[in-house]
């Protein structure tokens, strides 16, 4: 078989060129610590990759959502145990209203300490999330409840909480409204104060106190349940992210040892073919025939 000049330079040259990219790459795989940095290295991995990478997205999205609703929830467990507080306050005067031995002044007396108590109660029953929403408003209104022309206080959201998603197909209500929280409480309250005023007995006021406690001890329970679950959901992202990553770091990290020993091997090779080819290059047509 006739070997031409050009074969002999051609082929050296062309495996000097393919170690040399081959070196190249796996510097850069070694300096990024990452396989491939284009999809045609590696169809197949990039498009895990990039499957991981959008499902990580989207979980972070809802990742902020759970956290968000975490905040509104305890925000909302906070408040309404607020309330319980002041409800039982109430209730402990509404008994002290009852006593035989009470004067008018002491009635009047009562009756301030219960206005402070329903003002509490507003102050609370108004409380802002951390979005800046009415935090027992329901889907829509500057405040829960409002003060009319009269002195009354009365329900004023809409509509149920706005729901926050939190996964594909799921979502959550952070809140309560304040008529299912507490109902007419407000009402029940102001007429006491009235009839202590006017130097009336408490009547039923307790018995309707009680209700309301109860109410809000349901509501606690509601929003209780739904922050557990939202701690699980929390949970659940945390742990897929974290099969992602050890996946993903499997597909696209660099074997940064092998990297290193395969480095020094092609080096090698390519140190000797480019030695070979020097020497290979310097000959002259008598030392080929020697």
């Amino acid at each position: 078989m006739r070997i031409t000049t050009s074969q002999i330079y051609e082929r050296p040259s062309l495996l000097m060129g393919k170690l040399g990219q081959q070196a190249d790459k796996l510097q850069t795989q070694i300096a990024t610590t990452k396989r491939f940095s284009a999809p045609s290295e590696d169809p197949t991995a990039w498009l895990r990759v990039d499957g991981l990478a959008r499902a990580s997205a989207n979980d972070a999205a809802y990742a902020s959502n759970v956290k968000l609703a975490q905040s509104v929830l305890a925000q909302s467990d906070s408040t309404l145990d607020g309330i319980a507080t002041q409800l039982q306050r109430a209730q402990e005067l509404a008994l002290e209203a009852g006593g035989p031995a009470l004067t008018d002044a002491n009635r009047q007396s009562i009756a301030a300490s219960l206005d402070a108590v329903i003002e509490d109660l507003f102050q609370l029953a108004n409380a802002k999330d951390v979005r800046g929403q009415p935090l027992f408003g329901g889907a829509a209104g500057d405040a829960a409840y409002v003060r009319t022309a009269d002195g009354s206080i009365t329900y004023a959201g809409t509509g149920e909480p706005a729901a926050i998603p939190v996964a594909d197909g799921h979502a959550i209500q952070p809140s309560v409204t304040g008529d299912k929280a507490f109902g007419d409480i407000f009402a029940v309250l102001t007429t006491l104060s009235a009839a202590l005023k006017d130097g009336e007995g408490p009547g039923d006021a307790g018995d309707s106190i009680t209700q309301a406690i109860d109410q809000v001890s349901a509501a606690r329970s509601s929003v209780g349940a739904r922050a557990l679950r939202m701690d699980l959901e929390a949970q659940r992202l945390t742990d897929a992210e974290t099969a992602r990553a050890e996946t993903r770091s499997g597909l696209e990290d660099t074997d940064i040892a092998t990297a290193i020993a395969e480095l020094q091997k092609t080096l090698t090779v390519l140190q000797a073919t480019q030695t070979s080819f020097t020497k290979l290059s310097g000959l002259s047509l008598f030392d080929y025939l020697r």
